[in-house]
């Protein structure tokens, strides 16, 4: 009886134990899938509108700049300038002898009067019908001519004095006293730094979405940001280069920036919808295509993006819709079509 009771335990517990193995296999075979999926974080990122931009550097150039010319021959008795002097509108630079054109305007105004008395007598003949057409005509051309040889040498008087066209600095003065000048000679150049305009090029395939008058943010070399104002757009491009001349115009009312500074400006092109993201978040593809890896259903899916525009805390990305979920920490080590065990993070950031 003893020894058929101890094989009936044996067989119980055999059976027992191999109950065991099969429920543990099963477990097993179970949780074998779950384990081998990669565990993810993902973030809910929503659009918004934002606007495109790009970088242009240019070079600032004065407002206005005259080269200033003798006008009547003659030298140089007085220079009322320095080079780098500030001067305003109709100020004297520098005055070229009058040699005899005050005496030639006295002449022509002696002229003049005789003419008027002639014209005066001739009309008063013409009227009773004691002098004819011709000779009434003729004293009236004479008339007309005196009267311009008077407003000549007036003209010739004051283009004596070379003076300023506008309030500015006088950036080059090329005489000397004592100098004798042609007419047509180069005196000197006259420049205006209140207002300052930069220029710079834009490629044919964001001119369009340009206009007069927007915005622009301007940042010069040492630092400094300015907002400026778009004022002119080429309508033709340059043969060498493909790109359309643009100018940015920035007030400078104390002069502090000088022309030939250089300057990055940045301007908008059109709306639209983007995310930001941290550039920690972007990816390349087999291709090497550009992107970020999304999730949808717990599967990665990787999504190409366009660039709208980078700051110094992420990156503006179209080409995501309006809401997309995106891996955020794990996302180096799945591919594009796998199964994940996605976590969402804690605190969204959009």
């Amino acid at each position: 009886m003893s020894f058929i009771l101890l094989i009936g335990l044996s067989l119980w517990l055999g059976l027992g134990m191999l109950s065991a193995e099969e429920q543990s296999s099963k477990g097993n075979m179970a949780e074998e899938p779950e384990a081998l999926l990669a565990k993810v974080e993902f973030q809910t990122f929503e659009a918004v509108l934002t606007a495109k931009k790009i970088d242009l550097y240019g070079r600032t150039a004065p407002d206005r700049q005259a080269k200033l010319g003798a006008e009547v021959a003659g030298r140089v008795v007085t220079l009322m300038v320095r080079k780098g002097d500030e001067v305003k509108k109709d100020q004297s630079i520098a005055q070229i002898d009058k040699a005899d054109l005050e005496i030639q305007l006295e002449r022509a105004r002696a002229n003049l009067s005789v003419k008027e008395k002639e014209f005066k007598a001739s009309k008063s003949l013409k009227s009773k019908g004691l002098q004819g057409e011709v000779a009434y005509s003729t004293a009236q051309a004479n008339l007309v001519e005196a009267r311009a040889l008077v407003k000549k040498a007036q003209l010739n008087l004051r283009n004596t004095q070379i003076r300023a066209p506008f309030d500015g600095i006088v950036d080059e003065l090329l005489i000397e006293l004592g100098d004798y000048v042609g007419v047509g000679d180069p005196v000197a150049t006259v420049i205006d730094l209140n207002v300052l305009v930069i220029e710079a090029d834009v490629s044919e395939r964001h001119v369009q979405n340009l206009k007069v008058n927007q915005k622009a943010q301007i940042r010069l070399i040492g630092g400094e940001k300015i907002e400026g104002t778009l004022r002119y757009i080429s309508r033709v491009s340059s043969n060498a280069t493909n790109t359309f001349p643009i100018e940015v115009e920035i007030p400078n009312p104390d002069q502090k920036i000088p022309a030939g500074v250089s300057a990055e400006v940045e301007l908008n092109l059109e709306m639209q919808k983007a995310i930001k993201v941290s550039p920690a978040m972007l990816a390349l593809d087999e291709g090497g295509n550009l992107g970020v890896k999304t999730l949808k259903d717990n599967v990665v899916h990787f999504v190409p993006i366009q660039l709208v525009k980078a700051e110094q805390d992420g990156v503006w990305l179209t080409g995501l819709g309006f809401s997309v979920d995106i891996i955020t920490i794990g996302q180096g080590f799945v591919r594009d079509g796998d199964s994940v065990i996605a976590v969402k993070h804690e605190s969204e950031n959009q």
